[in-house]
């Protein structure tokens, strides 16, 4: 549930009344306890690229179902159907109380803009459009713990610096998006990976960490449709590489049930041409709602590694995952998510995805030495505020 904390209808001194502004405070607050066998640590330069032996692990988590996070949105009727709108969200371990995304205050997002009848025009860190439209397509939602949103969508599902539009005409929503600067950096995890991306917007050096995208979904009755594009050109030594996704995807069903289904075609080139990953990624699974207040979600993904550093020797991953979810009330629920991944970690952390979640997260999800396998449990509770 969300509360308002602020709600002005002021008359400035000559009788006038004022547009009506609002600034609504919210969050989730999410926490389980978890077990992980198998796990090493992500291959850095700081440890000569060895993910170490495999060790069973418990512990706490922050974020099963959800990112745990606390925001300020708001908006101010400027007359005329024109309205301004803003949102300040910032994430955070609720295990440790320390912030999330590198330790920005609102790391999550942090946008002002416009909205009209003919859409919404925003200018700071957002999610991408084809990140924003994969979320209502993939049947866990992108629930933390264990979905490889960052190997569907790419690693640069959030960006700085970024000038998007969002339009919803019925049916049909659309989306477009420019960065100046992603504001993302990948270190080297593996002795033939490079290290990729930076702060961006450097005089003389336009193309240098920008990006760009656009998706449209629509959905009518029980079917509903989904196609996107994404670039990002990361600093790549003293030149720009292009890391280009594609996606389309589709929904059929209920509240009660559904299934999604989609494919990504994925291609990473560096800053002088050469192929530096070229994948395909499928999902299928769906949600059950057994009861009012029992919810069952089965996802199946695949990853189709082509090539990876100029290697068409990977053994392509894959990962099963089930989320069983107990609401409580409106605002409380307790879950099981567990996952089983082949030829990768949990959330298929490998090599080829640079072991982002797990560097993200700082939870280790990398396989340890001659392992090919990982189950993970988790039993937690989330609050929505």
């Amino acid at each position: 549930m969300q509360k308002t904390i602020l709600a002005v209808a002021a008359c400035c001194a000559c009788g006038a009344v004022q547009a009506q502004s609002s600034v609504t405070l919210y969050g989730v607050a999410d926490a389980n306890v978890e077990y992980v066998n198998h796990v090493g640590v992500p291959p850095q330069a700081s440890n000569n690229f060895n993910p170490g032996p495999a060790n069973k692990v418990f512990r706490e988590n922050s974020g099963g179902l959800s990112g745990s996070r606390w925001g300020l949105r708001g908006t101010e009727d400027l007359g005329g159907g024109l309205k301004s709108v803003f949102a300040l969200e910032g994430g955070f371990n609720i295990d440790s109380g320390m912030a999330q995304q590198g330790g920005r205050l609102f790391g999550r997002q942090a946008f002002v803009g416009l909205q009209t009848n003919y859409g919404q025009l925003t200018f700071g860190r957002q999610y991408t459009s084809l990140f924003s439209t994969v979320a209502n397509f993939v049947p866990a939602r992108f629930a933390t713990q264990y979905e490889p949103a960052a190997l569907i969508t790419g690693f640069n599902y959030r960006e700085d610096n970024t000038v998007k539009y969002t339009g919803v005409f019925g049916p049909l929503t659309a989306m477009a998006h420019w960065t100046f600067g992603a504001g993302l950096t990948l270190p080297r995890t593996s002795p033939t990976a490079v290290t990729a991306g930076g702060n961006g917007e450097v005089p003389g050096e336009f193309r240098r960490d920008t990006g760009y995208g656009a998706a449209l979904s629509y959905g009518a009755g029980l079917f509903k449709l989904g196609v996107g594009y994404d670039q990002w050109n990361p600093t790549i030594g003293t030149g720009s590489g292009t890391y280009k996704k594609a996606a389309v995807m589709a929904n059929f069903g209920t509240d009660k049930a559904n299934v999604s289904a989609g494919y990504r075609w994925g291609q990473n080139r560096d800053q002088n041409g050469a192929l530096l990953l070229r994948d395909d990624f499928y999902w299928v699974g769906g949600n059950y709602k057994v009861l009012n207040d029992l919810t069952l979600t089965l996802e199946y993904n695949y990853q189709d590694v082509k090539s990876l550093a100029g290697s068409p020797n990977f053994t392509n991953p894959w990962q099963i995952a089930f989320i069983a979810d107990y609401a409580l009330s409106k605002r409380t629920d307790v879950y099981l998510t567990t996952a089983y991944a082949k030829h990768a970690g949990l959330a298929l952390d490998s090599a080829a995805t640079g072991y982002a979640t797990s560097l993200a997260l700082g939870n280790s999800y990398a396989l340890g030495a001659g392992q090919s396998s990982m189950l993970g449990v988790a039993l937690g509770i989330r609050h929505i505020f």
